[in-house]
């Protein structure tokens, strides 16, 4: 009997640690019942080897932005760039954008800058929102907060890892909550417990492969098929079978992402 299918809703299959076995790779990811992939393009400027990638396989989607990390050393993106970016039909998302104050907190105006713009965009196309927050969340909170009255958006707090009032402030705007490895390690019940709080609904699924691999794999490269290991801790979570929670987290993404779920309808 086939794996319940699941969707990797965030990894990076163009970074150098995959070169040359992505087909492998998604061959197991196949195998370990993961259907959909979304392969994020941190630099705009390498958009279009990601682009390349989504277009090779049909299993992979993918998004586009400025990491908050690099904010201070890429041009900054423009409204425009990002909605030309996303009339291609595998294009799903607006991102990975957001604050990250831990080692890049000298440039936290910029990356509010760009934050703004990203928002921006996802507001005109259509296409939710993929945030990165780190060590930011009262400046995260307020900005998502102020952003929304002035126009909804939809949005993913990726490999959600911040505190309880920015998880609420998400989930107050009808935002989403990632599950990534981090949930699944052994010390992260304080997380567990925020996912545990939060809407079956706005649950969705990822690996941010290759980094954060969760046991037992924990300590080597992640990959998507390991997003069945963070799926299982989640359904554990929910007091859930397994099969029944992916079931959940692939209507989440679906509803976050139609332009995703088009496709698959489509194909």
């Amino acid at each position: 009997m086939p794996e319940p299918a699941i969707t990797d809703s965030h990894c990076h299959l163009d970074f150098p640690q995959f070169e040359g076995e992505r087909d492998a790779l998604i061959a197991r990811a196949r195998d370990a019942g993961v259907t959909r992939m979304v392969t994020i393009c941190t630099k705009l400027r390498e958009e279009p080897n990601v682009r390349a990638i989504a277009e090779t396989y049909p299993e992979v989607f993918y998004a586009a932005g400025t990491h908050p990390m690099s904010a201070a050393d890429e041009p900054l993106a423009t409204v425009d760039q990002l909605k030309a970016l996303a009339t291609h039909p595998k294009f799903v998302g607006i991102g990975e954008t957001g604050l990250d104050y831990h080692y890049t907190a000298d440039s936290k105006a910029i990356q509010q800058q760009s934050l703004r713009i990203h928002i921006e965009a996802a507001r005109q196309t259509g296409l939710p929102l993929i945030i990165h927050a780190r060590d930011a969340d009262d400046d995260m909170a307020r900005i998502l907060t102020e952003e929304h009255r002035a126009g909804p958006y939809a949005c993913v707090m990726h490999c959600f890892s911040s505190g309880p009032a920015l998880a609420q402030a998400a989930l107050d705007l009808d935002f989403y909550l990632s599950m990534s490895g981090i949930a699944a390690f052994p010390k992260s019940q304080p997380l567990r417990d925020i996912f545990a709080a939060a809407p079956l609904t706005r649950i969705l699924v990822e690996t941010d492969s290759p980094y954060l691999a969760p046991p037992p794999h924990r300590g080597k490269r992640n990959e998507p098929a390991y997003t069945a290991h963070t799926a299982r801790v989640g359904a554990e979570l929910f007091g859930m079978e397994y099969k029944d929670f992916a079931a959940q987290t692939q209507n989440n993404f679906d509803r976050l992402f139609p332009k995703a779920a088009a496709w698959k309808a489509a194909a």
